[in-house]
Order: structure tokens, then C-alpha cells, then sequence
């Protein structure tokens, strides 16, 4: 069952506040300690994300490392989120919307040919996102390090025959999904801009970006 959590950080409290458009890209640095909050703002959004060390970009996020390491393939609060070398980079302390997609992906240009109609090839994609995000070679990641990734507030159910079904999302405007680095880690957003996905309602709509540093006793 969903794990419904409210955040005890103050919005004012915030280091860092930003507001990714629909469509757009985000990347950043967080400092182990830190808190990082994603804000759904218009409900519905699917928010493809990454997650890399900050010290060794060729460690990152797992899906299938997270997947067993907590017995569930939906993401709420209390999961761990594990690299490819099975180290603990973030885990999720708050979580609004009570369930997140790690198996679904991100759409391409290609995908989108497949999923929908050839016209739809010119369309802007995740997977384009994500590599304009780490153009800049300060981040160290390239096209090859970009695999699995975590879709926040996409619903993407499995059914009994073990097939992926993309429907209607189960966020709501302002739910939120807050979460802790556990290490040093970029996060690479790419703010799905799909018209043709059930899982942001058909209409991309911009996101929040919030940041807090620990609390010092």
C-alpha cells in the first residue's frame, strides 16, 4: 500500500527554489545531508529522473538494485534509492502522492514511433532532455550513462500477465516527493513533455524544485 508522508520542512527554510517548464530540463549537484523536494505543481506530471555519484559518474541509479532491495517495484517513502554498485544513494522521507514508476523509462523519439504513430518522430522526447542536460562535459556523463530511470508521479501499473500499462496519473497539483542524499549526487531531470501520455493528463505542466541543507543541531 501507498505511504502517504508529510514533509516537517518549512518552504521558507529552502536553500534553493526553482521552477522546471514543462518540457525543460534541470540538473544539479546535492550534497550529502541535503533534503531535495520535486513539487508537482499542475498534478499529473510525469518527472523522469536520474541519479549519478557525484565522485564516479559511472555509478548510478539501479533500478533493478533498488527493485530487490525492497521486495516492490513502485517507489514511496522509506525506499532506498541504490546504485549499480548496490550503494545507498538517496532515500525518500516524504511522499504525497504514494507511489512512483521505476520500470516505465523514458519515451524517445524512436518510442514514441512505436507507442504511437510515425508522424510523432519529430516530437521532443525525455531521452533528448537528458542529453542536453549533460552536454556541458563539467558533468562527466555522456549518452552511454544514461539508463533506467525513476518517472515521479507516473502511473504505470503491471498487469497479471506481467505487461506495462501507461494510464492516467495519481498525482494531484502540489503533491510532492521529498527525499535525502545519502552521498553526493547529480540529479538529471528531464520534465516529460509527452502530448501523448495518459500519465501527465495530455498536458505537460511545469514542476518545483526545492533544496534543503541538514539541520544543524
Amino acid at each position: 500500500m501507498p505511504t502517504l508522508t508529510e514533509s516537517t520542512l518549512r518552504v521558507e527554510d529552502a536553500c534553493y527554489d526553482a521552477v522546471v517548464g514543462a518540457g525543460d530540463y534541470w540538473i544539479q549537484e546535492l550534497a550529502a545531508g541535503q533534503t531535495f523536494r520535486i513539487v508537482d505543481l499542475g498534478g499529473n506530471q510525469a518527472v523522469d529522473t536520474l541519479f549519478y555519484s557525484a565522485t564516479d559518474t559511472s555509478e548510478r541509479y539501479s533500478a533493478t538494485d533498488t527493485i530487490v532491495a525492497q521486495g516492490n517495484i513502485y517507489l514511496t517513502t522509506g525506499t532506498v534509492l541504490y546504485s549499480n554498485l548496490r550503494n545507498p544513494l538517496l532515500t525518500i522521507t516524504a511522499d504525497t502522492c504514494g507511489r512512483h514508476d521505476t520500470l516505465g523509462g523514458a519515451c524517445a523519439v524512436e518510442s514514441n514511433q512505436v507507442r504511437y504513430a510515425l508522424e510523432k518522430r519529430h516530437m521532443h522526447a525525455c531521452r533528448n532532455s537528458f542529453l542536453l542536460a549533460v552536454a556541458d562535459p563539467l558533468w562527466d556523463i555522456t549518452k552511454r550513462d544514461i539508463t533506467a530511470n525513476i518517472n515521479f508521479f507516473m502511473n504505470v501499473p503491471v498487469t497479471p500477465e506481467g505487461k506495462l500499462t501507461f494510464e492516467d496519473g495519481i498525482s494531484d497539483a502540489l503533491k510532492y516527493v521529498e527525499m535525502r542524499a545519502l552521498t553526493d549526487v547529480i540529479c538529471v531531470i528531464s520534465n516529460c513533455p509527452q502530448l501523448n501520455n495518459p500519465c501527465n493528463g495530455y498536458n505537460p505542466t511545469p514542476v518545483q524544485v526545492m533544496i534543503w541543507n541538514p539541520e544543524v543541531d
